[in-house]
């Protein structure tokens, strides 16, 4: 029987991030067939994909094929899902919008004007309240 290190190390990694093949397959750029046949041992990746794979991972290709016990960390994969989430919010908003017509775009950009203007007065009152606490605190 065969060992199959870098396929396993391949698909522990990717199940760790919590990405489908399909999804990894398109990061880097090849079919999820292809990805599959990595994870199973059937085929062997190239170089390069080894190379995308480890830097994509945070990982060294010593790890990648067996020669290293462990060099990632949980926190690093938990700020890769924080910002794979935060992108994935990113795009479905973009897509929602894209999806206004164009009077409702112009309406949103309007609304959105007026959410800057409030921000900016909020902030402003909250410097001129802080400003007067100090003054009344000094005596003035």
């Amino acid at each position: 029987m065969k060992s199959n290190i870098l396929g396993n190390n391949i698909r522990k990694l990717r199940e760790k991030y919590e990405l489908t093949q399909i999804e990894f397959a398109k990061i880097l750029n090849i079919s999820n067939t292809t990805l599959s046949q990595y994870e199973s041992g059937n085929r062997i990746p190239n170089d390069e994909i080894k190379l995308m794979i480890a830097d994509y991972f945070k990982v060294s290709l010593d790890y990648l094929l067996g020669r290293e016990i462990n060099n990632f960390d949980s926190l690093s994969i938990e700020e890769e899902k924080k910002k794979r989430t935060s992108n994935n919010e990113k795009n479905v908003i973009l897509d929602d919008i894209e999806s206004l017509s164009p009077e409702s775009k112009k309406e949103l950009e309007k609304y959105i004007q007026l959410l800057k203007l409030k921000d900016t007065i909020d902030k402003s009152k909250g410097e001129m309240s802080s400003h007067l606490t100090q003054n009344v605190s000094e005596g003035k």
